[in-house]
């Protein structure tokens, strides 16, 4: 009798274990993919940011060697991450070919110039930025202007930043729901073991010896749970980028890796600290108490 007690009592402590597991994994794997769709909008932002094209249009009469010249000093800007040069020939075979039309044999003569189209970092697209360039580029006598959609780039700042937000709150009532979902499992797995821990109080254990084993327990299952999140999410990857192939460009793999860290580290604390709490209550319950 006493063996099938102690079998049945394994058996309830493991599908105890085991259920604490996955839900801690599953509220970790919400929290990971929301990581992740914060990395890849970054990187969207970034990406979108970075293919903004400012024209420079230089003097009819400006020299190929001045134009390459001015090049090198765009190229050792900060704000900048690289430049094109285009020259007043291939400028004409691209305008013929969106035209559909010889307006050089119409004309009689190419009416374009030369130009560089620079690519700004993203963290320099904004306007006070952009105009600050273009103050630094214009001094040079042999640019003419510096073509770029103003209204596009605050467009977009615009929207990045609502977007920005929108997704950072979504983010931090998520985790509060995370915390709060990790923080239910874990009571109501020591809710069910609330007799031992009563017993081995009174036997005379402490308070830290008896929180001791079941904090270990705790920062054990939120490991466990986050490595298991972390397949799943690898999992998810891999798929979404299977069924949308653009997603490659935006994949940061250091910046996942620190997602995934993080999904572990935050396991582990929120189960840490929610088994510490959990103990603390029933050491502080008299033993009849202990039925309600």
């Amino acid at each position: 009798m006493e063996v099938y007690e102690a079998s049945q009592s394994r058996k309830k402590t493991k599908s105890v274990h085991i259920s604490t597991i996955i839900s801690i994994a599953l509220v970790l794997l919400m929290t990971g993919l929301l990581g992740l769709i914060l990395i890849h909008a970054k990187n969207l932002s970034n990406y979108v940011k970075q293919n903004i094209v400012l024209n420079v249009m230089m003097n009819e009469n400006s020299s190929e060697e001045s134009v390459l010249s001015l090049q090198k000093t765009i190229d050792e800007n900060p704000f900048v991450l690289e430049s094109h040069y285009l020259n007043k020939d291939s400028a004409a075979v691209q305008l013929q070919a969106e035209l559909g039309e010889d307006f050089v044999s119409f004309l009689g003569h190419n009416p374009l110039s030369h130009s560089i189209d620079v690519y700004l970092k993203a963290e320099y697209t904004q306007t006070d930025s952009v105009q600050k360039f273009i103050q630094t580029v214009t001094k040079n006598r042999n640019v003419k202007e510096v073509v770029y959609q103003e209204s596009l780039i605050e467009m977009i700042n615009d929207n990045i930043k609502i977007i920005g937000l929108v997704i950072l709150g979504f983010a931090l009532i998520l985790l509060i729901i995370a915390v709060a979902l990790i923080n239910n499992t874990i009571r109501l797995a020591i809710y069910s073991q609330r007799f031992i821990i009563k017993s081995m109080q009174l036997v005379g254990a402490t308070r830290s010896f008896i929180r001791k084993p079941f904090i270990n327990y705790g920062i054990f299952h939120g490991f466990i749970g986050g490595i298991i999140a972390i397949i799943l999410l690898l999992g998810t990857l891999y798929f979404a980028q299977r069924e949308i192939p653009e997603l490659k460009d935006l994949t940061n793999w250091f910046e996942f890796s620190l997602i995934f860290i993080g999904v572990v580290i935050l396991g582990m604390i929120i189960a840490a600290f929610s088994t510490y709490f959990a103990v603390s209550k029933y050491l502080k319950l008299k033993t009849n108490e202990l039925y309600r």
